[in-house]
């Protein structure tokens, strides 16, 4: 059994049941608080004023708001960037098949060039493709509104609602200052090679891997007993 879940990548899940509830709210009050405004400032449908896309930004800064994919500059970047290589797309590619697979592929080029992942973006550079004439319409503002401001005012909100919970506050350097390196008895260069070594994305900071590293040493029984 252990092996099939394995397989299937079924990890145990060790958050509590109030982790599990937070993010549920946030990610609830954040579409429902901007589709909300939208509608009240512009009077138009939902689609004119949020992207599809925001439901699985959503996820991410709700229900994992210290990771790095979920950080203010993946998730502004990521989404404006994607927007404006998917109306490229859109504009110069005649076939619609072709400008889809052509605009989620060069968006991720771009985010992993820049240095702003965020899996989302894919699908916003999708739907500058597919969405249809009203997209097509706005041309590069696309990236600006609703984009841009989507994203912007998504992740303002992180900020607001995480900082009323200290173990989830966000940005993640919110959260917690830089573990030193030099404590644990491991270099900046090491924790790099280490990662490079893997040849794929992980989705933890430097700091992140430094804390881990600290905790487990902390939790060594081995060392409890050298002490």
């Amino acid at each position: 059994m252990n092996e099939i879940k394995a397989w299937l990548g079924i990890e145990r899940d060790e958050t509590g049941w109030q982790e599990k509830i937070v993010a549920c709210v946030g990610a609830f009050l954040s579409i429902g608080l901007m589709i909300g405004l939208g509608r009240h400032f512009s009077g138009a449908s939902p689609e004119s004023f949020i992207v599809l896309s925001m439901g699985a930004t959503a996820f991410l800064l709700f229900v994992v708001p210290l990771g790095k994919l979920s950080q203010p500059w993946p998730v502004v970047a990521g989404h404006v960037l994607s927007a404006l290589v998917g109306v490229t797309c859109q504009k110069l590619i005649p076939d619609t098949v072709l400008a889809a697979a052509c605009a989620v592929g060069f968006s991720i080029l771009g985010m992993q060039l820049l240095g702003c992942l965020h899996p989302p973006g894919g699908s916003t550079a999708l739907i500058a493709v597919i969405a249809g004439p009203k997209v097509s319409a706005l041309g590069y503002s696309f990236a600006l509104w609703p984009v841009g401001v989507n994203a912007l005012g998504i992740v303002l909100f992180a900020v607001a609602f995480n900082f009323w919970f200290p173990w989830r506050r966000y940005p993640s350097r919110f959260h917690h200052k830089p573990s030193d390196a030099t404590g644990t008895g491991i270099s900046h260069e090491a924790v790099v090679s280490a990662v490079r070594s893997i040849d794929s994305f992980v989705d933890l900071t430097e700091d992140d891997i430094l804390r881990l590293y600290e905790n487990l040493s902390a939790a060594d029984p081995r060392k409890t007993k050298r002490a």
